[in-house]
């Protein structure tokens, strides 16, 4: 008696320790696995990180699905390779972040397949793309004529101006011209028939949705739409970007995720504790410190990771780096207490996005009269997605309710870094 091979499954890259909590990251129609490299090494020293290509795309085979599914290709299709593939890699419960199609097929495990997703990100998303004669409308011309007449306009979808045409950009596109048009077509059949609108309600997920402010091919509306009807979800906007704002804004999609993914890690449950501590043992005692203090031996090393991790995403490396250097014997436990207390509970905390963190600290240090903090504080404003205009808002009611003087100073500081930035791009 003969048995047939298992069906094929997608092609997928395994970077992170293997015994770290597995973060699934999913790609957009028209890119592969590498559309996720501007986050995947920092994302990679905390998480098991898996990234997998669509149907034809990278390294999947364009009829990957066949043996899996009848009829044309789906979203829940592709949401039941992920979960092969996972099972494949012995991952029961994992966090999943999607760009585009791939957030759908993260949107659709949350709602068929609650008990696999400990938490959610949509990047670029929908509910719905559109209308499906549309999708169609494109599957027909590739299917035709090829890839071609999609590349010559992906530009204009995935990018602003300002990014069209650098190397990271041109990357992209050349990757786009490298996909099987049959696979490229199978997704568009799979866009053209999902509708996740009337179901946004059962996703109990932990979610974090990211918008481009300029994306043309899912605007902030649809952001909004997915925000407001997942009800355990939080939106971030990122300024400055269009369709893949991961690629073109890195260091703000970086945070907004850092900041979700460490205040939901997977075997935690849905809801982070509202003190940002370990949950004590099973008999509701700890053992006390030698002062008399509760001791939580297994807080300190995580906090301390997730801090650095979203210090640097905010601050810059070259900032904690030279923070590192400078650090004496006497200075060692503040920099230790600043990134467990300051960037490994604050700032992880799920409840205001990285761009309404970086508002209240600015108005913080304008009031105190910080500059030397305010001017690093300004740079990583921008790196959270504000923008001059955002700053100068977030100044002028500075200006109101700390103070004509301070403002002023402040307007000083920032037009200079401001100024800086832009000579930096």
């Amino acid at each position: 008696m003969t048995t047939s091979a298992p069906p094929p499954l997608p092609h997928h890259r395994e970077d992170g320790p293997a015994d770290a909590p597995p973060l699934v990251l999913g790609p957009s129609l028209g890119t592969s696995l590498s559309v996720w490299e501007p986050q995947a090494e920092v994302l990679a020293r905390r998480f098991r990180v898996v990234r997998w290509d669509l149907p034809g795309h990278g390294g999947t085979p364009y009829d990957v699905l066949a043996g899996r599914t009848d009829g044309p290709c789906t979203v829940a299709g592709l949401g039941g390779l992920v979960l092969a593939l996972a099972d494949s890699l012995g991952i029961d419960r994992f966090a999943y972040a999607g760009i585009s199609l791939g957030g759908a097929v993260g949107a659709w495990l949350a709602v068929h397949h609650p008990d696999r997703i400990a938490s959610l990100a949509l990047v670029c998303s929908s509910a719905r793309f559109g209308e499906p004669g549309t999708w169609h409308e494109r599957a027909a011309l590739v299917r035709e004529q090829g890839l071609a007449p999609v590349a010559a306009t992906a530009a204009d979808r995935w990018f602003t101006p300002a990014f069209a045409g650098s190397p990271a950009a041109d990357g992209l596109l050349a990757g786009l011209r490298t996909v099987a048009p049959e696979g490229y077509a199978a997704c568009c059949d799979a866009l053209a028939t999902y509708d996740l609108r009337g179901e946004l309600g059962r996703i109990g997920a932990p979610t974090l949705v990211v918008a481009g402010r300029d994306d043309p091919a899912t605007p902030p509306a649809h952001a909004r739409q997915l925000a407001d009807g997942i009800p355990a979800a939080s939106l971030t906007e990122v300024a400055g970007a269009a369709h893949l704002a991961n690629a073109e804004q890195p260091g703000p999609v970086l945070a907004a995720l850092l900041g979700h993914l460490t205040a939901y890690p997977v075997g935690r449950g849905d809801a982070p504790d509202t003190d940002g501590r370990d949950t004590p043992d099973s008999d509701g005692c700890d053992a006390p410190d030698t002062d008399g203090r509760k001791e939580h031996p297994t807080d300190d090393g995580p906090r301390h990771a997730a801090g650095t991790e979203v210090r640097r995403a905010v601050l810059g490396d070259d900032h904690v780096d030279r923070a590192a250097a400078r650090t004496t014997a006497f200075t060692a436990v503040f920099q230790d207490f600043i990134t467990r207390y300051a960037w490994g509970e604050i700032w992880t905390r799920p409840g205001l996005s990285r761009h309404t963190r970086s508002c209240i600290t600015l108005t913080a240090l304008v009031a105190g009269g910080h500059r030397e903090e305010l001017a690093l504080h300004l740079r990583a404003a921008l790196r959270n997605g504000l923008t001059s205009e955002d700053i100068r808002e977030v100044l002028l009611q500075s200006a109101v309710y700390c103070g004509v003087p301070a403002a002023n100073s402040a307007f000083t500081l920032a037009d200079r870094v401001l100024a800086e930035h832009r000579e930096g791009k």
